[in-house]
């Protein structure tokens, strides 16, 4: 931990030296505009526990600087945690049981899909899902996404890496971003070094680097050419940690000296790979003399596929539990947020959509139908959210299928009538089942559930009407 200590003092520092590098220019644009630049790391399948501040196993300097510099909430969930709806919740703020994307789009011949990862069939059903609820295969157009709110704002908006909300015609040009890069038909890499996509142009010409560095190449070379005179948003969404398990080599063999092996040195330096990535980006965003005037947001769609203690589940096995829906979210906004302060509201992924609305200048109100709520006052308050109503999970894949969380409770509904409750803060590994003992909160907790059902037009599904 004493090294670990020494190198994130390393990464302050040298954050710092390169802010006095800073262009006479630069600085003077950064000044004249007072709406901020966003920088939104979206990373995949990274557990609420692997970084270093959480376990040393990890190595995690920049994403754990982020944390020090501004405010991270603790109870943090993706409502449908798995890759394409976390990722149409991200961008619209609407629960993916809202848009009919209860399971992420897959992409295979048996889904109807072809060799270059598109279909003209608008849904899908999972064979092991006891409901057999249909998901659709693309996030339609007509949904507003945070990038068309955004550029009502005035602003930018950049678009690097993992897209996986349908082939080309619901691409994030297509959603209201004014250019993309990396962004594939593909929900992962066939491999993270060249060729990267089977049946795809994206990046074809790349010979020899390995993926998440060249995305980051991307990513600063569009701070360091950026010259107009308006706020950008830079979503830098990340194939990593996703299968394959595939670290940078130098990384890998980094983790294999210090006793890792297998998959779990892949994962390590997979993880590194965008911690240094993330480095990379805001040296940039301080050299350009932009880091005074940047919200930077880290988050993750998912839990990992590997152990996220203290909870238990993740992405493979029971999702609705804490290990699989809880996630990092952490914001950091010069001057406005204060640094090393962590919030315990409940909050979720939805939430994203307004806050960035109202960040930018806008109204959230104006947009019909939301399901998150505005965070922005928590933020530069740092005071506990009250959001009226519970938390929703909701996934089609087995027989867990949704979760209620409100305040210390949750529950877990099964298709097959199962119920389960848990006090998160008493049993945070929710080992515990106390629905016996607790028969009024189940019933009070049901009953939410089955309206939301309704408002959601999911009640032919449910498991508990």
């Amino acid at each position: 931990m004493k090294n670990y200590i020494t190198r994130l003092i390393k990464v302050a520092i040298a954050l710092a030296l390169t802010t006095s590098s800073v262009s006479q220019a630069a600085t003077s644009l950064s000044k004249a505009q007072t709406q901020p630049n966003i920088v939104l790391f979206f990373a995949d399948d990274m557990g609420w526990s692997s970084r270093t501040l959480r376990d040393p196993v990890y190595e995690t300097p920049n994403i754990d600087k982020i944390a020090l510099d501004g405010l991270e909430f603790e109870n943090a969930y993706i409502p449908t945690p798995t890759c394409s709806p976390s990722r149409a919740t991200l961008l619209t703020g609407l629960h993916p049981a809202r848009i009919g994307m209860p399971r992420h789009i897959p992409q295979t011949k048996e889904f109807g899909f072809d060799k270059y990862g598109r279909t003209e069939t608008s849904h899908n059903l999972w064979a092991k899902d006891p409901a057999q609820v249909p998901s659709v295969n693309w996030l339609d157009t007509e949904y507003v996404t945070y990038a068309e709110a955004l550029k009502q704002q005035g602003y930018y908006n950049m678009f690097v890496g993992k897209w996986h909300l349908g082939h080309e015609g619901y691409h994030p040009i297509d959603q209201g971003f004014d250019k993309e890069i990396g962004a594939s038909n593909w929900g992962h890499p066939h491999s993270y070094y060249p060729p990267y996509f089977k049946h795809s142009e994206v990046y074809k010409e790349v010979k020899d680097r390995y993926l998440t560095d060249q995305l980051t190449d991307d990513a600063v070379a569009f701070i360091n050419t950026y010259d107009q005179a308006k706020p950008f948003m830079l979503s830098m969404w990340y194939y990593a940690i996703h299968t394959p398990f595939q670290g940078r080599k130098d990384l890998v063999k980094h983790f294999e000296q210090k006793g890792l092996t297998g998959n779990y040195a892949q994962h390590a330096a997979l993880v590194s790979g965008i911690d240094e990535s993330i480095g990379r980006v805001r040296a940039a965003l301080a050299e350009k003399g932009l880091d005074k005037n940047t919200v930077i947001i880290f988050l993750s769609d998912q839990g990992g596929i590997f152990e996220n203690k203290p909870f238990h589940g993740g992405k493979m096995v029971d999702t609705l539990y804490e290990g699989g829906a809880r996630v990092p979210f952490i914001i950091s906004w010069p001057g406005v947020t204060k640094a090393g302060t962590t919030n315990k509201s409940l909050v979720q992924s939805t939430d994203l959509f307004p806050t960035l609305v109202e960040l930018a200048g806008g109204d959230p109100s104006q947009y019909h139908n939301l399901d998150g709520v505005s965070l922005l006052t928590t933020i530069k308050q740092n005071d506990t959210l009250l959001r009226g109503e519970p938390l929703y999970g909701y996934r089609a894949y087995q027989d867990l299928y949704a979760s209620v969380r409100e305040g210390d409770w949750k529950l877990l509904a099964y298709r097959s009538g199962t119920i389960k409750l848990y006090n998160i803060k008493r049993d945070i590994g929710e080992k515990n089942d106390v629905s016996k003992q607790h028969p009024r909160i189940v019933a009070k907790l049901s009953k939410k559930l089955v309206a939301w059902e309704k408002d959601m037009q999911l009640q032919q599904y449910s498991g508990v009407q």
